[in-house]
């Protein structure tokens, strides 16, 4: 009774001042106390049981009936052939199922709800509309650059000019998504860190709900550039996310057991590795997927004349167009030239500011 008492007290005083109804650090503690790592491991074990072949059907079908799993799309797409939850979670999908969008050089790498996205005009980014997370907490230091600027908005950034724009985009995978996640364009991914962190669930509720949600669970974070300059790509863990598994980075071991209380992972308590020096991922390529849904954040450079082709609680799916440059007509990109241009970032990037 006292518990909720002042919850309600909490929630009555945001009310009054205009605020969204976020939770308080008492609140947050209570949450974070739940044994949720616990949880997710139990569930990556149970998930990669074998289930036997007569029984599939009906817990695969229940499964897709409850979340809208189109079954049509899967490769393959009879039950009988997914020997365990994990295997159906993370199906594949026929060849032809998501087209990649050749006219456009940023596209969904996955498939899912949109969260939030825009500018990134500041250290604190929206991760959903009134609620923030600070960007130097999930990024880490910005240690791969030797630029000196009083914001870690524009120490990130590869270029000096104020057309130069800092964007991030926000997708939410549910659980009966297809669960795998590809590049949204061409870019070299430079540098890998890995923050063992919670595991909270990211569902829009509780990304409303707690602030700095991204910086506390755990997740995986691919620092590199694209043709515009900064770019990353950040897989997010989750409540019963068995594990987050990456094709390119064997060495990634996620959903490992930490004794550390909820709030205490600071952000430089984080693994580091550097990506090879010859490593680019194509405009869909495939990278890696979530044994359950989870999210992927995207913080990017781009001219001032990228705008989004979005609205907040969109559907979107592989392949699809996030954004366009307006006054410019877009084409078949060279790759080569793409990765020339990419590759000549770094005898333009400024040292000061």
């Amino acid at each position: 009774m006292v518990v909720a008492a002042k919850w309600h007290l909490h929630n009555r005083e945001l009310d009054k001042k205009g605020l969204p109804r976020t939770a308080a650090k008492w609140q947050a503690k209570m949450y974070c106390s739940l044994p949720l790592r616990l949880m997710s491991r139990c569930w990556g074990w149970m998930a990669d049981r074998r289930v036997p072949k007569p029984v599939r059907p009906m817990l695969y079908g229940l499964y897709s009936n409850t979340f809208g799993v189109k079954m049509e799309e899967a490769a393959p797409d009879n039950f009988k052939e997914y020997r365990s939850l994990g295997e159906f979670f993370t199906r594949p999908l026929k060849e032809d199922a998501r087209p990649i969008d050749p006219k456009t050089s940023f596209v969904s790498p996955c498939d899912g709800r949109i969260l939030h996205f825009g500018a990134a005009n500041s250290n604190l980014i929206e991760q959903v509309k009134g609620v923030s997370y600070s960007l130097e907490a999930f990024l880490g230091p910005p240690t791969w650059t030797t630029k000196d600027a009083p914001e870690m908005v524009e120490k990130v950034k590869k270029n000096a000019s104020p057309d130069s724009v800092l964007y991030q985009c926000v997708i939410y995978l549910a659980p009966g998504d297809y669960h795998r996640f590809h590049s949204p364009t061409l870019w070299k991914p430079e540098l890998r860190r890995h923050f063992s962190g919670e595991l909270l669930s990211v569902s829009p509720k509780i990304a409303g709900w707690i602030p700095g949600l991204f910086c506390l669970n755990e997740r995986a974070v691919y620092i590199g550039k694209w043709k515009h300059g900064f770019f990353s790509y950040t897989a997010v863990g989750a409540t019963n996310v068995g594990s987050v598994e990456i094709f390119m980075d064997e060495k990634l071991k996620t959903n490992k057991w930490v004794g550390l209380a909820c709030g205490s992972h600071k952000h430089k308590e984080y693994d580091e590795l550097e990506m090879p020096a010859d490593k680019y991922l194509e405009k869909g390529e495939l990278v890696g997927q979530f044994r359950m849904g989870s999210t992927i954040v995207l913080i990017f450079e781009a001219p001032k004349e990228f705008k989004f082709n979005l609205f907040p609680g969109q559907r979107v799916k592989v392949g699809e167009r996030l954004g366009t440059f307006e006054g410019t007509e877009e084409a078949v990109e060279n790759p080569e030239e793409v990765k020339r241009a990419i590759q000549s970032l770094d005898a333009v990037e400024p040292v000061t500011v």
